[in-house]
């Protein structure tokens, strides 16, 4: 006897809940792997006693002090660049959409490199300069498309003329350094999850559940959405109020994780794409599991990088390109077929 659609429907949302679980499981299960291996080992039951509280030495020194901030970070990071690679997707309507194509990564590291090279680079005086290019690029950005009344396609092309012009100012400032101020910014360009402390990973990770709330409570409008703005707004969805009140947030979220770690490239970009094929384009399931897959893909990135040189020292931003490149080709010609 055939489903009826009810059944059908009920029967497919049940499928993906337990993916979801699946996933969680999966991400939980690579936490502990990262946990316990790497130029120090931590046997299960150590790394259990550690994590109780009941094991004092290197060990626990090892996993408080460098292996649980960095997993958490990674978590954190990754979660909220998938979410707003998506939001960023879903708001424009376009699938180039990321941090990256609007300029908002590069903006980042020309404030960086700006307070490195011109500063001395002390710590928060980088963080606070990344921040403010960051949100400058947010700004430029947002600005220009209410003033102009731009067109989701030409906030991208703007977009991708922005990265150029931070990426050239960029070179400019890197070209007039020194050699010991040149070093510092190129490497500070490196994304890395293990830079940050317990408070700048509370807060980065704040502003992910903060945007994941939000896009969890706009999943009705961003269905809408997806079936045209003329649609949507028959359907009752204030379009441009949602589109640039989404855009902010993303970008605060974003221009937070590449302030505290750097330029990490194709995380926004791919966890959407690979979400979508997942579970199709119901945003009630897309905005969890773009998250998810933002935290898993960097999570084991960054695990890999790990496991390739024993000291964690190898940029996990050049791991996330290796691997997005490839797969994001690979699920645009899946998608084709």
């Amino acid at each position: 006897m055939s489903k009826g659609p009810a059944e059908g429907f009920l029967e497919r949302s049940r499928k993906k809940q337990r993916f979801f679980l699946s996933m969680t499981v999966l991400i939980l299960l690579l936490a502990l792997f990262a946990l316990g291996f790497g130029s120090y080992r931590l046997p299960l039951a150590k790394l259990l006693s550690s994590l109780l509280g009941q094991s004092d030495g290197v060990g626990s020194v090892v996993l408080w002090n460098i292996r649980l901030p960095r997993i958490a970070a990674a978590l954190a990071v990754g979660g909220g660049l998938g979410l707003s690679g998506l939001l960023i997707q879903s708001l424009l309507r376009n699938p180039l959409g990321s941090p990256s194509t609007l300029g908002i990564s590069q903006g980042a590291a020309f404030g960086a490199s700006l307070a490195i090279i011109a500063w001395g680079g002390r710590v928060l005086s980088v963080t606070v300069f990344a921040f403010a290019g960051a949100l400058g690029a947010t700004v430029l950005i947002v600005g220009l498309g209410r003033l102009r009344n731009l067109t989701p396609e030409a906030i991208i092309l703007a977009g991708v003329a922005l990265s150029s012009l931070f990426g050239a100012a960029t070179v400019l400032l890197q070209y007039l350094a020194d050699e010991t101020r040149l070093a510092m910014a190129v490497v500070w360009s490196f994304g890395d999850v293990a830079r940050s402390g317990w408070r700048e990973i509370a807060m980065v990770a704040g502003a992910t559940a903060a945007l994941g709330l939000a896009g969890a409570s706009w999943r009705w409008h961003l269905n809408a959405l997806d079936t045209g703005v003329e649609s949507a707004k028959t359907l009752g969805v204030s379009v441009e109020r949602l589109r640039w009140q989404g855009l902010v947030l993303a970008a605060l979220v974003s221009a937070l994780a590449t302030a505290f770690h750097g330029v990490i490239a194709f995380v926004g970009l791919i966890a959407p794409h690979a979400a979508r094929r997942l579970v199709g384009a119901d945003h009630r399931f897309l905005v969890p599991l773009s998250g998810l897959l933002g935290a898993l893909l960097l999570l084991s990135a960054d695990t890999f990088s790990r496991l390739i040189l024993g000291s964690g020292s190898f940029p996990v931003g050049v791991v996330t390109s290796f691997l997005g490149a490839p797969l994001f080709l690979y699920l645009l010609v899946r998608g084709r077929s």
